[in-house]
Formats: structure tokens, sequence, C-alpha cells
């Protein structure tokens, strides 16, 4: 199985929110770190982008018309061609209820409104770490699996 993502240069950080001066805000800090950017006004449209493109990380926005950041996180976690990109929510909630909401819905991490730009950079640059040791770890256990069925194969031959 080719991992493409061997072919990358720059990690991939998805922005999901509605509001454009939110998105271009966090465009504009992400632009501090070596990474590639797109960007998502809605949740269907990021669940579109993340099962098309190679992202290593989402940064989704919790109160979103038609499709909820919970939900958009639920649907992605939920399928195994994205369920493990991580996934920081942003939001303005601050209720206890509404933090258990996100860690139900299956997110990595999250950040309030209003974005502190340092503690942005600071997660996202942690998760796309996390993310590239979570695909090398991957890579090698596949590797593995591999040469094992290969010996296994030769041991039935020979």
């Amino acid at each position: 199985m080719a991992d493409l993502k061997n072919d990358k240069d720059n990690s991939v950080v998805l922005v999901v929110d509605d509001n454009e001066q939110n998105l271009e805000l966090l465009l504009a800090y992400l632009e501090d770190i070596d990474c590639d950017t797109l960007s998502a006004a809605g949740g269907g449209e990021a669940i579109e982008i993340a099962r098309k493109e190679l992202v290593d990380l989402i940064l989704l926005d919790v109160m979103m018309p038609k499709m909820s950041g919970f939900e958009v996180c639920r649907r992605l976690k939920a399928d195994p061609n994205t369920t493990n990109i991580p996934i920081i929510m942003v939001t303005a909630l601050s209720e206890l209820g509404d933090i258990e909401r996100a860690i139900d819905s299956g997110t990595d991490d999250f950040l309030s409104k209003p974005v502190n730009k340092l503690e942005l950079l600071t997660r996202v640059k942690t998760m796309l770490k996390l993310k590239d040791l979570t695909d090398k770890l991957e890579r090698t256990l596949a590797y593995i699996s591999e040469m094992e069925a290969q010996a296994a194969d030769q041991a039935e031959k020979g």
C-alpha cells in the first residue's frame, strides 16, 4: 500500500469556519508555520475535502449553520479514511457540557475563541508532530507486516 504522504513536503491543515473573518485570521496565523492550508466554509465542504485531500490536521469551528462542528467531527472520526486526522475544535463555547460534547464527538483538542495566536501555533505544531510520528509508525508496522508475510511465504516454499 503506497503512502502518498511521503511525496509531500509540507503538512496540510484544513481550516473550517463559516465566518470569513475568523477563517482569514486563522489562515493568517498559520502563515508562521511551515504548512500548506486548505479552507472550508461549512461542514459538508470540510468532510468532502478531508476525504479527497491528504489532510494532516483540521481546525474546526463548532458553531456553524447546517452542520455543527460536533457533527462534522463525529462523521470524520467514524470514517476509516479520516478517523486518524487530528481535529482541534475552535469554539466560543465554554460551558463544561460543550467541552464534554466536543470530547464525545471525537475531537483531539480544542481552543477557545478569541484564539490566542501563540496557543494556536503551539497546539498546531504539536498535533502535526504527533500526526507525522503516527504516520511513520503506521508505515513501519505495514512494512514489518509485509516482511513477515514474505518470510512466511518463503518458509512454506523452502
